[in-house]
């Protein structure tokens, strides 16, 4: 992943809290109205504040909402809001759900917030409403006839083990040739612990359980990165044989339980000193380099595809985020001609070992597994990728896409103008997507797009490192959502189907 900015500190001004979820009881057959709300000041200065607000629906199902109150004093405005579309008129402020949150079940929640401004004082509001009805922690059951609250969407990772995966024309399909998207997320953990005393996994359980949490979000693929150094064994702890073995088990674990599984390039060796990363002058693989290297990379290679050959339920993202054109100041055919052919490229003082390089390792083993090739700018820029495809004797590629919020490419009119054309001739995979605060307005406009051009995508990531800036999508293993970015996420895949 792409470094990104950080929006807002954090902290804890006050909260109030209207009514619980736990003392509520609803009737067995009657539709009701009733909510709770908490509203959490996160951080204050002297002339403005951000706030929480966790809406909880007691009452019957609702297919969207809209939440109201008054702020108490004169100088206190909404200036910038997310996870809800806000207005204010005078001392009312209205807050209207987006699509991916507007569904929610009784007794399910959800949280919204907001950047305001002040005059001096900040007090609490009193009073919100959900949809007119007063958030008092309390339910009315009407005398009317009940309304049947809406189902919960159905899980449909199937029994069994994951399919296996080809490229036929511009689809990946099952060995039946059904056509087949890889939809889940990211789990980080293994490119980067082994090099800083963590462990395999960051400390995260890789057991049954963990996998049965991501079922619930009716995840069918996960993306393992991986470090160069620890699987061959030249760096790290664990290393070579223990983490070799350690991948291996997880992946065989995912692969029965119907997940699919994308095993990516990460963190490799070589030492860079050039351009916007200048972080990665250790020539260890302790950070992500523009591009792999000639030394260790197709060994790497060598060794994966052995291991996972005759498993074509796993796929191969042969390098992460590729950017050797900012080595050459920008120069893009330099970029390119870099990153498919290797061997000595402007800026970068390793050699390195280019797409066709990393294509024949692979196939010299006898696999026969799905690989993706990634495009330049951190593999947002696609343009090229066509002119400078390496050779694949099986014709068996795939696009190795990612787009954040804070990447070039982060609009429908540049998808629909540089990516939809690629997709018609190939598949794409969206190996990582994600946005740079923790709402999911932008991923949710971002794979609507890829459902429609029937692109897979997989968001970034699956680690509860807290989400304060973006890009993680859960408080813990146990699969519990973040608000906004996890919330919007889980919803959005318990409606796809990777068959359809």
């Amino acid at each position: 992943m792409k470094r990104h900015r950080t929006l807002f500190a954090a902290g804890a001004a006050g909260v109030l809290a209207l009514g619980g979820v736990a003392g509520a009881t609803l009737p067995a057959a009657a539709a009701a109205t009733g909510c709770a709300v908490t509203y959490t000041v996160q951080s204050q200065w002297s002339n403005g504040f951000t706030a929480n607000v966790a809406i909880a629906n007691l009452g019957s199902a609702v297919t969207s909402w809209t939440l109201t109150f008054d702020f108490p004093d004169a100088g206190q405005t909404v200036t910038q809001g997310w996870s809800a579309t806000w207005t204010q008129s005078g001392a009312r402020v209205s807050a209207a759900s987006m699509s991916w949150n507007g569904s929610m079940n009784t007794g399910e929640s959800t949280t919204i917030g907001f950047a305001g401004a002040v005059n001096g004082r900040n007090p609490v509001p009193s009073s919100f409403a959900l949809n007119g009805t007063a958030c008092t922690g309390s339910v009315t059951t009407p005398t009317t006839s009940p309304t049947t609250a809406s189902p919960s969407p159905t899980v449909t990772v199937p029994p069994g083990p994951a399919p296996e995966l080809r490229v036929s024309g511009n689809k990946i399909v099952t060995a039946a040739g059904k056509p087949y998207r890889l939809l889940g997320v990211s789990r980080s953990g293994s490119e980067f612990a082994c090099v800083q005393g963590k462990g395999l996994w960051d400390s995260g359980p890789v057991d049954q359980a963990s996998v049965d949490a991501m079922k619930t979000w009716n995840i069918h693929a996960v993306r393992i990165p991986l470090n160069e150094e620890c699987w061959l064994g030249v760096n790290g702890t664990p290393s070579g044989a223990a983490y070799q073995e350690g991948i291996k088990d997880y992946v065989d674990l995912l692969v029965a339980n119907g997940i699919n599984v994308i095993l990516d390039l990460h963190w490799t060796w070589g030492a860079y000193a050039t351009g916007p990363d200048w972080h990665c002058t250790d020539e260890h693989a302790t950070c992500q380099k523009p591009v792999p290297d000639a030394r260790y990379a197709p060994q790497f290679w060598t060794g994966v595809a052995n291991v996972f050959k005759g498993n074509d339920a796993v796929v191969f993202d042969l390098f992460n985020e590729p950017y050797p054109e900012i080595a050459s100041d920008w120069n893009k055919t330099v970029g390119w001609q870099c990153l498919r052919d290797g061997g000595t490229c402007p800026g970068i003082s390793y050699e390195v070992a280019g797409m066709q390089d990393l294509v024949d390792a692979v196939r010299a083993t006898g696999a026969t597994n799905v690989l993706m090739v990634g495009g330049l700018e951190w593999a947002n820029d696609m343009r090229e990728w066509l002119a400078y495809q390496p050779a694949d004797p099986l014709s068996n590629l795939a696009a190795s896409w990612h787009a954040y919020s804070f990447n070039a490419c982060a609009s429908e009119s540049c998808w629909d103008t540089q990516i939809a054309p690629l997709a018609q001739q190939l598949p794409i995979v969206l190996g990582e997507f994600g946005q740079d605060n923790c709402g999911f307005d932008y991923m949710q406009r971002l794979a609507d797009w890829a459902d429609a051009h029937s692109i897979s995508y997989l968001a970034w990531t699956w680690s509860p490192w807290g989400c304060s800036t973006g890009a993680v999508l859960i408080k813990d293993y146990s699969g519990t959502p973040e608000p906004g970015i996890g919330e919007g996420y889980k919803a959005h895949l318990l409606t796809q189907d990777p068959y359809a």
